[in-house]
């Protein structure tokens, strides 16, 4: 094989096929030794074999696609260069999969599908190609999911994206910097929790939260104190949480004052939450 080129898309024709006439539709892969023997001539073959894979991926919506053929040897690859002796293959997928999300020309279904690949093998090289992606409604999702699944350099392209985000991006980039528990953007998060959208105000208020650093208690308090309805719940809630990564840290005092605040001035309704936050003083002796 490695003195002859791999027909790629030979080799994906050889899947079953996906559809039999008069039954339930109902894909069925090839035997385990059928897919590894694929994968791993793919993987012999290198880099350029992988572009080829990738580029007769299609997503449903465009005119050429035919068959989800091409897309399950992808991810059969993605999970066959798991292992940890094919790390260098590994990282030739990674290059392949980077070199079709980056082409603009191509439907954002499309690149989302791959993204998701990406998201699948890691992003060893791939924060680069992912982060002007966070600017994009269509495509901020997928890339985001993706730096946070290997986490190495995910804070940093998040960060600055959210520096300059608007809408349902800012929404998923501030959720992000929380699940990161990113430090460096306390300052960023407290400012966006004070902003005219109701989405980002909420994002950004549970972001402090799970960030659990006790510059981000009078923001979140003042969040739970100053809306209604939704707002109020889930800002709430934010001070449940933050009160938690606060004692976990040993920051008592500013645990207490997030529960005797919400002891003081939940009433009536949410009698549940004063009665919540009575128990957690109680169980931490505070």
């Amino acid at each position: 094989m490695a003195n002859e080129k791999l027909n790629v898309a030979d080799l994906v024709a050889k899947l079953p096929e996906t559809d039999e006439p008069n039954r339930a539709s109902k894909f069925t892969g090839p035997e385990p030794k059928d897919a590894d023997a694929m994968c791993a001539a793919i993987v012999e073959a290198g880099g350029d074999a992988m572009r080829e894979l990738a580029g007769l991926v299609r997503d449903p919506g465009d005119p050429e696609f035919k068959d989800y053929k091409a897309q399950y040897l992808l991810h059969c690859v993605a999970v066959y260069v798991g292992a940890r002796e094919r790390r260098d293959a590994r990282r030739s997928l990674v290059e392949a999969l980077v070199s079709r999300v980056g082409d603009a020309k191509l439907r954002k279904e499309l690149r989302a599908v791959l993204i998701e690949e990406i998201q699948f093998v890691g992003t060893i090289g791939a924060v680069e190609a992912l982060a002007p992606l966070l600017a994009d409604d269509d495509l901020c999702d997928p890339a985001t999911r993706a730096l946070l699944s290997a986490r190495r350099g995910a804070a940093q392209a998040i960060r600055g994206a959210f520096a300059g985000s608007k809408g349902k991006c800012r929404v998923t980039l501030a959720q992000a910097l929380g699940v990161l528990r990113d430090a460096e953007s306390i300052a960023a998060l407290k400012a966006a929790a004070g902003e005219g959208d109701e989405a980002v105000r909420i994002a950004a208020t549970w972001a402090l939260a799970n960030i659990g650093d006790a510059a981000a208690v009078d923001t979140v308090i003042g969040a739970a104190d100053k809306h209604d309805g939704w707002e109020r719940i889930q800002a709430t809630k934010a001070c449940l949480v933050l009160a938690e990564k606060l004692l976990a840290a040993e920051k008592k005092d500013d645990a207490k004052r997030i529960y005797a605040h919400l002891r003081v001035t939940r009433k009536d309704g949410e009698a549940y939450i004063r009665d919540a936050a009575d128990k957690a003083m109680k169980a931490a002796g505070i």
